[in-house]
């Protein structure tokens, strides 16, 4: 063992890596990333959960029955509603996550101890209908009364009362299966097409290409075109085993499925191409696709509550292709919505696909250098 020429070998890859920005970047990054992640964005204790208020009674006990679950911190009122079927359509759009119905004999069922108000909740999503299910434990001193105690004959009661729809049984599989459709489009897609541009350097067909009279759009758009159809059939395979494994519904179109499907597909391989015209080789493209991949999986609300986020990290999380897809697939399968009613998430798919491929398209220059 030669000491001299060991010590040349860590010179020169300590140069080499000063030399790798992106290397470079990913050791000082990752953790910091990760830090900021879990420690700042990531919330398990959900407050501040949208909430519609349809208060048929509107007396003065009905008004401090809201405003006593308003002080919890569990909820935050977003919108009014007139009936309980007005809620239930809010849950199913995904405007609401809970709902608050007080009924016109709020002061009757007060009086008889029996139930008063009833909580409903969006299911799809496990860990909101945990945290909704605290409504139903809190002592209400304006229903149950201040200072009063029930005889020791008289069964207790639950004046609140939580109902969970869309997952009653609280199954994870219903809420994870929907999600993995597109964490895994997410996954694989970003990476393909992040080194498709790269490969063809490395391969030594860019030279052909480069003699070809293919435009710049034509060659994009042809990288790109392949993928769609793996993409469908990932969606398709996913789909048939959480329907038949796992018992999955999909109380939505199923055509509507493939068509949120389809945008997220366009949305990842646009954004794959922007990093493979940015990479300089395939290390570098998996590189970058990992930092595209991390904050998906931990902000999109997969697999942490978004609601629990604060704010600074829901407008990041906004920017990112699987937060709106994860709000489409889950409100069409779990929650039978239609595009039509979520059509402000397929709106900013559409974008987030026209300035990653209009990006792609302009920093691609048909040339070695």
């Amino acid at each position: 063992m030669n000491l001299r020429r060991l010590w040349a070998i860590v010179l020169k890859e300590l140069r080499q890596l000063r030399r790798d920005r992106i290397t470079l970047a990913m050791i000082l990054l990752v953790p910091i990333v990760q830090l900021i992640l879990f420690g700042y964005a990531i919330n398990l204790n959900l407050r501040g959960l949208a909430a519609g208020i349809a208060d048929q009674a509107n007396t003065a006990g009905s008004r401090v029955v809201v405003m006593d679950m308003i002080a919890t911190g569990v909820i935050a009122p977003v919108a009014e509603a007139r009936t309980p079927e007005e809620l239930v359509a809010m849950l199913r759009r995904g405007d609401i996550n809970v709902g608050i119905a007080i009924p016109p004999d709020f002061e009757r069922r007060k009086a008889d101890g029996s139930e008063a108000v009833q909580v409903m909740v969006d299911g799809s999503d496990t860990s909101v209908q945990g945290a909704a299910a605290q409504l139903a434990q809190l002592p209400l001193a304006s229903i149950v009364g201040i200072g009063e105690a029930p005889l020791a004959s008289t069964p207790p009661t639950r004046p609140v009362s939580v109902v969970a729809f869309y997952n009653p049984e609280r199954r994870s599989a219903v809420n994870i299966v929907p999600g993995l459709i597109g964490v895994i489009l997410t996954m694989t897609l970003v990476l393909f097409t992040a080194v498709a541009i790269v490969r063809e350097r490395e391969r030594g067909n860019m030279e052909l290409l480069i003699a070809t009279p293919l435009s710049r759009s034509e060659l994009m758009l042809g990288k790109v075109l392949p993928y769609v159809v793996i993409g469908f059939v990932q969606t398709s395979v996913i789909l048939a085993l959480g329907v038949f494994l796992f018992a999955v519904p999909i109380r939505g179109s199923l055509l509507e499925v493939y068509v949120a499907s389809g945008l997220l597909i366009l949305a990842n391989l646009t954004l794959g191409l922007l990093i493979s015209t940015r990479a300089r080789s395939q290390f570098q493209a998996m590189q970058m696709t990992f930092f595209v991949f991390l904050p998906s999986i931990l902000l999109s609300g997969f697999m942490f509550p978004y609601a629990g986020m604060p704010a600074l990290a829901q407008w990041f999380a906004e920017v990112l292709p699987l937060t709106h897809f994860l709000r489409l697939v889950r409100g069409i399968m779990l929650r039978g919505a239609s595009l039509a009613e979520l059509w402000l998430d397929a709106i900013a798919l559409l974008v987030f696909t026209a300035v990653m491929m209009s990006a792609a398209i302009l920093r691609f220059r048909k040339r070695l250098d």
